[in-house]
């Protein structure tokens, strides 16, 4: 055998090489074991990262309770997938950061996502949660109020209305009576220049 043969028939690090059909087989089954391996490492973080989130739905379930009957906003659950999150409602929803240890809840707006509030702590993020749902609650009682009929609000402001309506009337003609006056001397002005 040849020197150079010799060499062939060694790897990079001198450990002796199979060649042929059965080194490669070899090395595709090796290749598939590794990829099976990395595969079971993603899973299992996908499952760790489920299983914060579970932490932190248990942990808001005091908060929910309290949410008035009336109130349909809010459909909590966690959705699995390529990336496990916690919903909150349509809009907002709690994910793992990228570490796989913090919370990050983010709500999703005509302009992109913006995160709300990050933590590693789980009360922390219920107080966040927290306050996010009151300014839910009271962008809807806004938007239920504006929607009522003029007639079930105008009641309360009828009185008002009527007394600024006789003060505006007043002014009104006075203004009027203003502008004829103005309007009758810059005709005399101009009649008496053209005599």
């Amino acid at each position: 055998m040849v020197k150079g043969d010799r060499m062939a028939d060694q790897g990079f690090d001198g450990a002796a090489r199979n060649t042929g059909a059965g080194g490669l087989r070899a090395a595709l089954h090796k290749a598939r074991i590794e990829a099976a391996d990395r595969t079971g490492v993603v899973v299992d973080l996908r499952d760790a990262e489920a299983a914060r989130l579970e932490i932190l739905n248990e942990a808001l379930d005091p908060l929910f309770s309290e949410i008035p009957r009336g109130v349909d906003l809010f459909d909590r659950g966690i959705s699995q997938g390529d990336t496990p999150r916690l919903w909150i409602d349509s809009v907002a929803h709690i994910a793992m950061g990228r570490d796989k240890r913090i919370y990050r809840l983010v709500q999703d707006t005509r302009f992109g996502r913006t995160v709300l509030a990050e933590s590693h702590d789980v009360p922390v993020m219920v107080d966040a949660v927290t306050d996010y749902i009151a300014r839910r609650i009271i962008e809807r009682d806004r938007a239920l109020v504006s929607a009522l009929p003029a007639e079930l609000i105008a009641p309360a402001r009828s009185a008002p209305v009527a007394a600024n309506a006789a003060s505006r009337f007043w002014p009104f003609v006075l203004g009027v009576a203003v502008g004829a006056a103005a309007l009758f001397g810059i005709a005399l002005l101009a009649a008496l220049r053209g005599m």
